[in-house]
């Protein structure tokens, strides 16, 4: 029988998030309904509020989620009710070219609930990444489900969800940092304080932080950064250079997703060193850069989508990292907030007051 939750929805462009009720129907072949515990507030969901990723208001907005499966539907062999899990948005197929070569964190045909959660009124829900998880319960393909360590916090294993998970894995999966590297990290949100811990944790001898706000770079040196560079006042190409003998980092991470600090990134590498972009673009942005540049520095440039992780690998793993105390990831939660203080949240994550809110149920 379907059931109705609260719920926090996107109504239509800039408008205000708002608390209402959503029906959540019962799982279907291939699904898993999951009560919620905790969800992070991340700044994707800011995007779908602000109509930067789609236009198919209204949202449901929440994905960076953690819970226990409350029932599944047929077919459902990989997780069972009672199941902790942390909620993912690459249910990897298995069939398609990348999964079939052994890349199944490149898979091009990842799995979603095919179900639609509504409105009271039956108007049909879009949840972000396909997750939906502002609410107390959430429909979501098996897939999506990826069981952890119970003992963990749900509030600190939902961060794995997104936006850590895609710090931690651009600096160890995609800038693929080893040890006694040098890294940059530019945009010290987030994402790129996770760029950081991941850095530290993969044995990098040098971590430089780049930021132009000065609470932030305090903030990275607690995740591991090494030297701090305020970007405002300091030319952060210079400076890397200097901190690196003169020659530039050999991993640069770029977590803002702009092209001025992508163009930083580029020139603060070693020659033949590794731009790794996290940072996400907005669809009119443009980037130009000297063609023989790029063929000259040699290198590589990449680009890291979800930290290039495969949930069943990674997330299992940093929950254990953090269980034995060498990925402190408590840190990254400022403040627990309620349902209905989201609003706010995203006021307050704009304005650089927070790492991150989350949502405890």
């Amino acid at each position: 029988m379907a059931q109705q939750v609260q719920g926090v929805i996107a109504p239509g462009k800039n408008e205000p998030v708002r608390v209402e009720t959503i029906v959540i129907p019962d799982p279907g072949p291939g699904e898993a309904v999951v009560k919620i515990q905790a969800c992070g507030v991340c700044h994707t969901d800011l995007h779908y509020k602000q109509g930067g990723i789609n236009d198919e208001f209204p949202f449901l907005l929440g994905h960076e989620a953690a819970g226990v499966v409350e029932s599944v539907g047929e077919g459902v062999t990989d997780v069972a009710p009672g199941d902790f899990v942390v909620l993912n948005w690459r249910a990897v197929c298995g069939q398609c070219r990348a999964c079939l070569r052994g890349r199944p964190w490149y898979c091009f045909d990842t799995h979603n609930a095919k179900q639609k959660m509504t409105l009271l009124d039956g108007t049909e829900l879009s949840p972000a990444l396909g997750i939906g998880a502002f609410a107390e319960k959430t429909l979501v393909a098996s897939g999506q489900c990826t069981k952890v360590d119970p003992e963990v916090s749900p509030a600190v294993a939902g961060l794995l969800g997104c936006g850590v998970m895609a710090g931690i894995g651009a600096a160890i999966n995609t800038g693929q940092v080893g040890r006694g590297d040098s890294v940059a990290v530019i945009g010290c949100g987030g994402v790129g304080d996770a760029a950081i811990a991941g850095a530290r944790l993969a044995g990098a001898a040098k971590i430089i932080a780049v930021d132009i706000d000065d609470r932030k770079l305090e903030t990275a040196k607690k995740m591991g950064a090494t030297h701090t560079v305020n970007s405002r006042s300091t030319d952060p190409v210079e400076a890397i250079r200097a901190l690196t003998d003169g020659n530039g980092a050999d991993v640069v991470i770029e977590a803002v997703g702009r092209p001025e600090t992508y163009q930083q990134a580029f020139y603060a590498r070693d020659l033949a060193g590794t731009v790794v972009l996290v940072g996400v673009p907005t669809p009119d942005m443009k980037l130009e850069l000297p063609l023989l540049d790029v063929f000259g520095r040699g290198g590589s440039l990449k680009s890291s989508w979800y930290g290039d992780c495969l949930p069943s690998r990674d997330f299992p793993m940093l929950v254990d990292l953090h269980q034995q105390g060498r990925l402190d990831l408590a840190a990254f939660v400022t403040e627990t907030i309620g349902l209905g203080d989201i609003e706010q949240a995203f006021a307050r994550m704009h304005d650089g007051d927070v790492l991150r809110s989350v949502v405890v149920f």
